[in-house]
């Protein structure tokens, strides 16, 4: 099992794989090679969607998750082992499409306003108004801040990739005042340990206690600012095509779900109930 983890991960590296998809297929091949105690190379189809299952109706995993076993299945099989049969028939779960969480302006507002810590609410900017994942916000170094294009650069994002946002001037004119305060030196927002970033667990805990106190009910998780960024940007004219590349979605498809959720068409439609109302009363 040892030389097949070593192969698998030499594979990885080989094909260009971020860090953390690295960490994450040799775990999952881990659980799997536990779950039968017994080395994938012994196992085939059966055994994989036997599994499954188990991931599915016993453990209650997602279908995003269970996508991602999937895809650690698939590359084990037919990159690493060479057995493509073994995995020529599982298939992708198919993901439920839910609309996200989508804060209105006001409530962004309130959380930064009940955000005191020049450092928390720097955070929270910066993460809403570039439309960041909550990683990339946490790996931001001093030199990804252009102040002269007022762009910040995302380094190696979601798959990999490279991409520029926008940089607002608000959040400019606080980032100034957080460096002059805090002066971080390599990394933008520094962790509890020595010459690292801040863990993207404690973003969300910031992100959370600013909720609790702005006394905001909906569902919302620091990603949902990024959410919030496109939406906004979608009902003030943007194209989604420069929404596209500001988020670094690799389809528009995926882009189209903030027009769903959009009050820039709907705002100019009248409930039929209101048109009525005259009649009701």
């Amino acid at each position: 099992m040892r030389e097949l983890r070593e192969q698998m991960l030499a594979d990885l590296q080989l094909n260009g794989a971020v860090p953390s998809t690295q960490k994450n297929y040799l775990r999952i091949v881990d659980n799997l090679a536990k779950h039968f105690n017994r080395s994938p190379e012994e196992l085939g189809e059966n055994e994989l969607k036997e599994y499954l299952l188990y991931l599915m109706k016993e453990r209650h995993l997602s279908e995003g998750t269970l996508r991602f076993y999937v895809a650690a299945f698939k590359f084990l099989y037919r990159t690493t082992l060479k057995r493509e049969l073994a995995v020529e028939n599982i298939r992708y779960p198919r993901v439920k499409r839910k609309l996200p969480v989508v804060l209105d302006i006001s409530e962004v507002e309130s959380l930064f306003a009940v955000t005191k810590n020049l450092k928390h609410k720097a955070i929270l900017m910066i993460t809403y108004s570039s439309g960041l994942r909550v990683s990339e916000a946490a790996r931001l170094k001093l030199t990804d801040i252009d102040s002269k294009r007022m762009m910040v650069r995302i380094n190696q994002g979601k798959g990999g990739k490279d991409r520029y946002s926008i940089l607002s001037r608000t959040t400019l004119d606080h980032l100034r005042q957080y460096w002059r305060k805090y002066r971080p030196t390599v990394w933008l927002f520094e962790g509890a340990e020595n010459n690292d970033h801040i863990a993207a667990r404690t973003i969300q805990c910031v992100f959370h206690a600013a909720k609790k106190r702005a006394g905001i009910k909906k569902p919302a998780s620091v990603h949902t600012l990024r959410h919030s960024f496109a939406t906004h940007l979608v009902e003030t004219g943007t194209s989604l095509h420069h929404v596209q590349l500001l988020l670094g979605h690799r389809s528009p498809t995926t882009t189209t779900v903030y027009l769903h959720v959009s009050r820039l068409n709907l705002a100019q439609v009248t409930s039929p109930l209101d048109r009525s109302a005259k009649q009701i009363s």
